[in-house]
């Protein structure tokens, strides 16, 4: 992973952990969908080398899978 691909993986890593931050007015349901996608999107990146494909196809299905868990 070049220097870039790291800058950029690092700024995703922030930007989901401040966005959690505001969930404290959220249901479970909601909590759950939203780090279900923020943990997907980081394992779509990983996986793809960060690809922004990988990156919003991650983010998309983990986003799904962690509201289905709520249910």
């Amino acid at each position: 992973m070049n220097t870039t691909q790291k800058l950029v993986a690092n700024a995703a890593t922030v930007a989901i952990l401040l966005g959690l931050a505001g969930c404290a007015g959220m249901s479970t349901q909601d909590k759950n969908t939203a780090i279900g996608a923020g943990v997907g999107a980081v394992g779509g990146a990983v996986l793809t080398g960060g690809s922004a494909v990988g990156t919003v196809g991650g983010a998309a299905v983990g986003g799904v899978i962690g509201h289905e868990i709520s249910k």
